[in-house]
């Protein structure tokens, strides 16, 4: 690889990184904006682990409260494929949106579509009974590499906002999730009220 080729590779790892931290963090917070009583709940789980220190690495895995997380995936066939009644050829993309299965009653039971983090409070393993059906940073060979930073960085950064801050949805709010790129965003933002505790 040349030395151009290496710096493009940090500059992507830098700006999807960034990317992704940053909507998994902005759903994150409208959602526990939403839903005070589960805001409460991840507020007081942090401040048992925590109290009002700066948060630690090793101790953040003693926060269970999940993050939400929305992706969609974009795999190429490698070959003429068969799928049920389609039969897409070499070469096609196919956009595969995981928020269909994360919200299935078949495979989550009838209340797929509450927000219920507790859910995952016996991991992710459990939650789905050994399918692949959690995927919210792909699956398989596809799998985003930066994952496990990613979830690190937006807890600890979720830690400290929820030490500080109560917040709750501004008026101005409008919910009009898009898909750019790859990751579901707020079209119009994410406008937050936020009071100091």
């Amino acid at each position: 690889m040349t030395s151009e080729g290496v710096i493009q590779e940090c500059k992507l790892f830098f700006f999807a990184g960034h990317e992704t931290t940053a909507i998994l963090l902005v759903w994150t917070l409208i959602l526990l904006s939403k839903h005070s009583d589960w805001q409460a709940r991840a507020r007081d789980e942090v401040l048992q682990v925590f109290g009002n220190n700066i948060p630690d690495f090793e101790d953040l895995n003693w926060l269970k409260i999940t993050i939400y997380t929305r992706s969609y995936d974009f795999p190429e066939v490698n070959e003429d494929t068969k799928l049920g009644e389609l039969s897409p050829p070499a070469g096609m993309i196919v956009l595969m949106p995981s928020i269909l299965l994360h919200h299935d009653p078949s495979l989550w039971g009838d209340d797929a579509k509450e927000f219920n983090p507790e859910r995952f409070s016996e991991g992710v393993a459990k939650a789905t009974k050994g399918q692949p059906c959690f995927l919210p940073f792909g699956g398989g060979p596809r799998i985003c590499i930066g994952q496990n930073f990613a979830l690190l960085e937006a807890k600890m950064a979720l830690a400290l906002i929820l030490q500080r801050f109560s917040f709750v949805l501004s008026p101005l709010y409008t919910h009009a999730p898009y898909l750019f790129l790859t990751l579901l965003q707020p079209q119009y933002g994410a406008q937050l009220i936020m009071k100091k505790l």
